[in-house]
């Protein structure tokens, strides 16, 4: 893909934004008899379920069942009734080489407003029966799964009421497997086990990503268990093609996007159920201006996003940044360049701060139609000073002359940046050895998300695995113990079958103290997609169809 053309387009207002939170899928589990979750039916005690809205710091709760679930798939045979007792006690069996949990990852932390836990692993050894286990401190009972599959996912219910009675509260998960041949159960062994936890806050927002498998822009509500279809290129005024680039405006109605098929930058737009309609603060001289060639990578700022300041930051010319005045009322108040004094390469993927004051970017050498490609690059700052830009600044960490730092990304309150960071010398653009980082945003020691990594069991190491992209959630909140959540979005290829995927993972700064943890997969996107350069913002798009 060639970056070369933005494209601004709201995102089919349909419904609210928040309509969908939770991603009910319209089963229920009221803890009687058989009942469904999807594409499972589950035996279970009469045991009752707590309000989802009780003291998440009382219990102890019984969310969990106090029998174990025998899972019985539609369409597939049940695990053995008497399961509990052929794998006999929790520490039975070998003490490793058992199946291994891809999702969630071990060490990974939740969102308290998440979609459904889905649990998935991958068994090396022949195993065909497994037994699932999650023990959380103010629960009553562990939840003990028993199941053929290779999946299992959380009913609704129970789900609801355990973000909101265990969140902050320690939780391990293990999983074990064992060949299964009536009436035996040999080879037990223990797989994964280790902590995973619900965090005390909601991740906010929406997530707006490009699939390359149809060309178009997809997303979801977080707790949505299905994403819908927001943008096909052909929808979008003025469009050629590609339309992956994106980036919302600050007030979630439109889209800004690069179009690789033709030199130059064109805008678009979505207004309640209108598709391809420009805003009604385009003129044409703010269209020609976007339009010249060639663009890249465009950011905007709250800080100048109103009447009067309707402002795009952009690349222009592989070398220089440039802004352009989407309501400009003549052709010599559209456009102009941005200073960046005492920086001799070219500026590149700017990111704009949210109170409008600062634009960081990548110092550069290795631009080419727009793109960021092979050669040097370093993160910079500039001041953005009335369009006026000024005196260039090193961040330093995220300026080492050993690697190669782009795609910087501001944090929701601007204290931080998200960038990816690889060897030097190499080719940037979906590069596979791209890695996350997270540095202050006015410099300091770049912290590497623990997230990066693969479970490493499945034999995949980062870098290795094609992280990159990061966008930050919209909100940051702060909980108790002074702990400040923010939530980040990558892509990455560590996935079964190979392709990029979207994950999520939290980065909590406690004073001068920051704790990254693994990557949870979003299980709502379609698994044999491409699924790359996601947008985290206020997002307002469809809501999905109620199942």
């Amino acid at each position: 893909m060639r970056i070369v053309r933005s494209i601004l387009v709201p995102l089919a207002l349909i419904g609210s934004l928040f309509a969908a939170c939770g991603g009910d899928d319209g089963s229920s589990f009221d803890g009687g008899g058989a009942d469904t979750n999807g594409d499972h039916t589950l035996s279970v005690d009469s045991s009752t379920f707590d309000s989802p809205f009780g003291d998440a710091f009382g219990g102890p709760y019984n969310d969990f069942p106090s029998m174990p679930i025998i899972d019985m798939p539609d369409g597939g045979p049940a695990a053995p009734a008497n399961s509990p007792t052929l794998f006999g006690s929790p520490d039975g069996g070998a003490s490793s080489g058992g199946p291994c949990l891809v999702e969630p990852e071990v060490g990974s932390l939740y969102p308290r407003n998440w979609l459904r836990p889905r649990f998935h692993w991958i068994a090396p050894n022949g195993e065909n029966l497994f037994e699932l286990r999650v023990h959380a401190q103010n629960q009553i009972n562990d939840l003990l799964v028993y199941t053929e599959e290779l999946y299992w996912t959380m009913p609704l219910n129970m789900w609801n009421g355990l973000r909101y009675d265990s969140n902050d509260q320690p939780m391990t998960v293990t999983i074990r497997g064992g060949v299964y041949a009536n009436p035996t159960l040999t080879n037990i062994a223990l797989g994964s086990s280790g902590p995973i936890g619900i965090a005390p806050v909601d991740a906010p927002g929406a997530i707006v990503y490009w699939t390359t498998t149809s060309q178009s822009l997809k997303g979801f509500s977080i707790g949505d268990e299905t994403v819908v279809q927001v943008l096909l290129p052909s929808q979008v005024t003025n469009s050629n093609g590609c339309i992956g680039c994106h980036t919302s405006t600050p007030d979630g109605l439109f889209a800004e996007m690069s179009d690789s098929n033709n030199w130059g930058n064109t805008i678009g737009s979505v207004q309640s159920m209108t598709v391809g309609q420009l805003p009604s603060f385009m003129t044409s001289f703010g269209t020609a201006a976007l339009e010249q060639s060639p663009r890249g990578i465009s950011t905007l700022s709250l800080g100048h996003w109103a009447p009067g300041d309707y402002t795009v930051v952009t690349m222009q010319n592989n070398f220089d940044l440039s802004w352009v005045d989407l309501a400009a009322t003549s052709a010599a108040t559209a456009t102009g360049t941005l200073a960046r004094t005492g920086d001799p390469n070219g500026g590149g993927a700017p990111a704009w701060s949210h109170d409008g004051k600062t634009i960081a970017y990548v110092s550069t050498n290795a631009l080419v139609t727009g793109r960021l490609d092979n050669g040097a690059a370093d993160l910079y700052t500039i001041p953005y000073n009335n369009r006026a830009g000024g005196t260039a600044t090193a961040v330093t960490g995220a300026a080492d002359p050993s690697y190669e730092e782009y795609y910087p990304i501001y944090s929701p309150d601007d204290a931080w940046l998200a960038f990816d960071r690889i060897p030097n010398n190499t080719q940037m653009y979906n590069q596979p050895l791209a890695e996350v980082f997270v540095i202050p945003s006015t410099g300091g020691t770049p912290t590497r998300l623990a997230a990066n990594d693969p479970p490493m069991c499945t034999g995949k190491t980062s870098p290795g695995v094609t992280n990159s992209w990061p966008k930050w959630a919209p909100q940051a909140t702060t909980a108790s113990g002074g702990r400040t959540f923010y939530w980040t979005v990558f892509s990455s290829t560590r996935d079964e079958n190979g392709n990029p995927q979207l994950y999520v993972s939290p980065v909590v700064v406690t004073g001068g103290t920051v704790t990254t943890y693994q990557a949870l997969y979003l299980w709502n996107q379609p698994a044999t997609e491409n699924n790359h350069t996601p947008a985290w913002d206020v997002f307002q798009i469809p809501p999905p169809p109620v199942q």
